[in-house]
Formats: structure tokens, C-alpha cells, sequence
């Protein structure tokens, strides 16, 4: 005989998904109507709305897709490229490498921009790629890398991009609502993210965001988008602004319920203050870490706020470490990825997990961990150094 599933009660401090508030889960919960319904027409166009305060857009085109991020990184490729195109592709980390697979399955040619993990893009590099490749049509790249915790500065990404003539297909899954990012006032073509980070919504949504320029270049193509679902002339017809929608797929009605609550508490909270909360929480943190005696592998000036890559000591077991936290503290982190598997582990300060309790609760875990594994630390010291930076 199957049980019904009751997932443990965890702290969510991982690459994502992060912890969802009570407020976004109570509006899962809510009674689903149709998804042509008057009332949930209403909330497509507050959600529409809501979405362009946070990619701070006027964009006509901006939508949540009903899929992951990943899908929402396809839409822009699928959208946007086309067979025998030259994509200029930013690799600092594991996402780049999904974009090049992204234009290589549209029929294109990816022209690889490869920098160290752990560090940010290289301008000059990218600068480079352009003189090399002039009739390039795109400039794809990862504002926030996941896999590595390094901002990169998409403001001057997007304007080389526009001096070149190309278009950007910016990442910003783990950007959006935790660190500015201003698609009007960069030129940002094509940007999408996801509900499940610094929106702390639950997962399986993708908001994107496509300019005009894009959608010039979407209606001019020469070849049909190559996946229908994600066909932004499509789903046009059924997230358009007028009051008749042409059906084009179920939305997953309650799903949207709770991304429209996350995005309502942003409005309330402010992005502004969204970002210094994210860089508060973010500073009590590194000081913990640090004064335990951990160092972090990100350079200060290209560290991400909500997510933060800690090298591991000499002779600490990760996985034991990782599985300790959970076990013992119902606290979830994230390893490594890629090139720094086994050397990092990921703590994520994404939405509502962006706290003064999971940064303490964090630090305190992982010094009770690490000292009962006799790892080279300065036990007892985290809390308090963390602690001075609130005040207390």
C-alpha cells in the first residue's frame, strides 16, 4: 500500500531551490480554476506586470514560461538562433557550457569565451571574440554562475554587444531579486530566470523577458523556431495583452498562484531593499566563515551576495560534511560543480532563506561539525564575528 509523501521540514541554503515562504505555499494551496478563466486572464496580467518591475523592463514580451529555468534558457536560443548563425558563448562555469549546447542543437556555431572557474568574464576576451568574428549575432552569457558563485558585469557585456550590432541572451536565473539587474537600462535582449532562487518560489517557472529589438528578430526569421511549445510567437497569443487569449497550453494554474505571491512580496519589500538584504546577510556570513578560518574562492569584488563558494579544509570529507548538515541540522548546502568538485561547497542566501537565522544557524552547524571532525578551524569564533556585523 503507497503513503502519502510528507517531505522533511528543511533549511533550504543550497544552489537553490531555496526555502519558499509560508505565504507562497499557502497560495499553492488555493482552489484551481481554468486557466482561460476571467479571473486567472486578471492574473496573467498582474503577474505580466510584476515580472517587468522585477526584470525593471518595459518589455511587452515578458512572461513566466510554465517550465524550469532550463526551458526558459532554450526559449531565448530557440527564439533567437538560427541555422548557420555565429553565437559568441561566455564559459566561466557550468552554465556557459549549456548555452553552447544550446546553439550548436539550433543548427549554429558557437564561438567560445573560456575563463577560469571561479572568476569573472574577461571584457577583453569578449572584445577579442567581436574584432575575430564581426558578423557575430549574438553575445550569450551568465550574469550570475551557479556553479560558481561570480557575478559578471552584464552592464558592460550588453554594451559591447549592442556596439558590435548583436543581440544578448543574458542568464540571470540566480540574479533576479538578489542583485541588481536592470534589463532597459543595460540593453539586455533576452533574459530569463527562474522561480526557485532569489524569488523563493517554488520550482518549474521561467520568467523571461525579450526586447524589441528580439522580438524584430523572432517575427523576421526565416525558418520555424525549432521547439513549438517554446515558439514566442505562440505563446504570444495566449500571454498577450488583450482580453481574447488563443489557448496554447495548461498553465499550471497554482503554480502561477504562488509565483505571483513571491513577486507581490518583492513589490512589497522593494528590490532595492531586496539587494542590501541579500548583501547584508551576505557579509554576516563571509565574516563567520572567515573567522572560523575558511577562506572563500571568489574574488570580494565578483562574489555573489546569495550565493557563496567556501573551499573546503584539507582532509574534511565533503560528502560527510554535507550529509551531517542534513541529518543532524535538517540543513541543505550544495557541492561543488564541475572543475571544483570536491574543493567548494555552495551555501546559498537566496529569498526568504536571506536571514539572520539560517546565517547563524548555518555557521554554528558547520563549526560543531568541522570541530567534532578535528578540521583545521578556529572553533567558537563564527557566530560572534557574524554577529558583529548585525550589531549585536
Amino acid at each position: 500500500m503507497t503513503n502519502s509523501f510528507h517531505p522533511p521540514q528543511r533549511t533550504l541554503m543550497g544552489p537553490g531551490p531555496s526555502d519558499v515562504s509560508p505565504r507562497v505555499l499557502e497560495a499553492l494551496g488555493r482552489p484551481t480554476i481554468g486557466h482561460l478563466d476571467p479571473a486567472f486572464v486578471d492574473l496573467m496580467d498582474d503577474i505580466k506586470g510584476l515580472l517587468q518591475y522585477a526584470f525593471q523592463t518595459e518589455n511587452a514580451l515578458t512572461l513566466p514560461i510554465s517550465a524550469p529555468g532550463s526551458a526558459g534558457m532554450e526559449a531565448a536560443f530557440v527564439n533567437l538562433v538560427s541555422p548557420g548563425d555565429k553565437v559568441i558563448v561566455c564559459q566561466n562555469g557550468v552554465f556557459g557550457g549549456r548555452m553552447k549546447e544550446n546553439v550548436e542543437r539550433c543548427g549554429a556555431t558557437a564561438i567560445m569565451v573560456e575563463d577560469t572557474w571561479g572568476t569573472a568574464i574577461d571584457l577583453n576576451k569578449v572584445k577579442e571574440a567581436f574584432t575575430a568574428n564581426p558578423d557575430a549575432k549574438v553575445l550569450a552569457f551568465v550574469h550570475a554562475e551557479t556553479s560558481t558563485g561570480v557575478e559578471s558585469d552584464a552592464k558592460a557585456l550588453c554594451a559591447l554587444a549592442r556596439e558590435n550590432n548583436a543581440l544578448t541572451i543574458v542568464d540571470a536565473v540566480t540574479s533576479l531579486g538578489g542583485i541588481p539587474l536592470l534589463v532597459d537600462a543595460w540593453g539586455a535582449d533576452a533574459v530569463y530566470s527562474g522561480s526557485q532562487k532569489c524569488l523563493s518560489c517554488v520550482p518549474g517557472i521561467s520568467p523571461v523577458t525579450f526586447s524589441q529589438r528580439a522580438v524584430d528578430t523572432i517575427n523576421a526569421r526565416n525558418t520555424k523556431v525549432q521547439s513549438w511549445f517554446l515558439d514566442m510567437q505562440l505563446v504570444m497569443g495566449y500571454w498577450g495583452g488583450n482580453s481574447k487569449r488563443a489557448y496554447h497550453h495548461t498553465a499550471p494554474v497554482n503554480a502561477m498562484y504562488a509565483l505571483h505571491e513571491s513577486l507581490v512580496a518583492l513589490k512589497e519589500e522593494g528590490l532595492e531593499n531586496a539587494w542590501a538584504r541579500h548583501s547584508k546577510h551576505h557579509a554576516a556570513l563571509v565574516a563567520g566563515l572567515e573567522a572560523m578560518g575558511l577562506d572563500m574562492l571568489v574574488a570580494k569584488e565578483h562574489r555573489l551576495p546569495q550565493l557563496n563558494l567556501v573551499a573546503i579544509p584539507d582532509g574534511v570529507d565533503d560528502a560527510a560534511v554535507r550529509s551531517a548538515l542534513l541529518a543532524d541540522y535538517n540543513l541543505e548546502i550544495g557541492a561543488g560543480l564541475g572543475d571544483l568538485a570536491g574543493k567548494a561547497w555552495r551555501i546559498g542566501l537566496m529569498g526568504h532563506a536571506a536571514s539572520k537565522q539560517n546565517v547563524l544557524l548555518c555557521l554554528s552547524a558547520l563549526d560543531n561539525i568541522l570541530s567534532a571532525a578535528n578540521a583545521p578551524i578556529q572553533s567558537g569564533r563564527a557566530v560572534a564575528a557574524a554577529n558583529a556585523i548585525y550589531g549585536v
